[in-house]
Formats: C-alpha cells, structure tokens, sequence
C-alpha cells in the first residue's frame, strides 16, 4: 500500500508542479506534513544532496524521499510517479501541438503558464531560505531570538554571495568549486 500511495503523491506532484525541480518544493512541504514520511528539516538535506547529485532536482527529491519511505522499490515508485505525467503530457503534446501550434488558445495557455512557474520557484526558494538560514522550532522551545537564527548557515551563504558576485576571481569559478567547498566547511564546522 505505500508504494501505491508514493506513487499517487508523486504523480500528482509530476502533474503540477510546472516550472522545472524547483516548484516541486511546496509539493513536497506539503508532503512531509501531511504525510510524516520526512521532516522539513529533513527537506533541507534532500535539497543539498538532489543539488549535489547529477539529474534533475525534482527526479533527486523522488528518489530519496522513496527510499527514505519504503528502500530502494519506494525510490522507484516515487521516481515513475513523478516522471509518468511529464512522459504522457509529452507525448500528447507532441502529438497534437503540430495541429495547434498556431492557435491563439495555446498560445496564451503556455503564457499563462510562465507567471505560474515563476511564483512556485519563488514559494521553493523563500522555503529553501527559510529551512537553511532560520530555526523556528529550536526558536519555540528556547523563546530566544537569537536561537531563531542559523549563524553559520547565514554567514556562510554571505561569504557564498560575496565570493560568486564580487570577487572577480572567484566569479568564473565552476559552481561545483563552491558546492565542494561547502560541504568541506559543512564537515569541519559542524553544520
């Protein structure tokens, strides 16, 4: 029964989240809440080593919260769950979008998906900040402000900011330079 339930919370995933990996994260908060097969600080891992790892994000996500959920069979069945509409969507798109192609209808259909697009990358990247940078839940148990806060984590990323952005040096840098420098720091100081 999990594998069907993976497979169905999946699915719905691949079928609406439209704009690529990264709108798969408010789908997959939603997820961890309803389901508990993972926490949302759980979700942060997911998305440093999906990041981290060759493929798509969204595919990354599927497949570790499967095996997290249910082994190797579950990262499968998240995996076909996710990519199955993309696959069939595809493919009656393809066919059909020679006849369509210059229908006014279609037309505004795919501009209306952009904005679309745009506000679940934005919802996946304020929640990606606030999973890595804040903790509200050792803020709760405290009632300390400064508890709220993830100072390494908000310190790192500035020297991240400044590094990839200002330092003319650093700027042409292949991003998986400062994907391994970060781990490296990850490890040394105890993240």
């Amino acid at each position: 029964m999990i594998y069907l339930r993976l497979f169905f919370e999946f699915f719905k995933t691949g079928l609406f989240a439209v704009g690529g990996g990264m709108a798969t994260l408010p789908f997959l908060y939603d997820i961890s809440t309803r389901t508990g097969w993972f926490t949302h600080e759980m979700l942060a891992d997911m998305i440093a080593v999906s990041e981290s790892t060759p493929g798509p994000i969204g595919v990354n996500m599927a497949t570790y919260v499967g095996y997290v959920t249910a082994g190797i069979p579950g990262a499968v069945t998240a995996t076909l769950g996710l990519v199955t509409p993309s696959v069939v969507i595809i493919l009656l798109i393809a066919r059909a979008l020679r006849a369509f192609r210059e229908n006014p209808l279609v037309e505004a259909g795919f501009y209306g998906l952009r904005p679309c697009s745009v506000g679940l990358i934005a919802a996946a990247g304020l929640l990606v900040v606030k999973l890595a940078l804040f903790n509200p839940a050792l803020y709760a148990a405290s009632g300390k402000l400064s508890e709220l806060f993830n100072w390494k984590a908000i310190l790192l990323a500035a020297v991240l900011l400044v590094c990839t952005r200002y330092v003319k040096k650093l700027k042409g840098l292949h991003p998986i330079v400062f994907i391994l420098a970060s781990a490296v720091v990850g490890v040394v100081f105890s993240f």
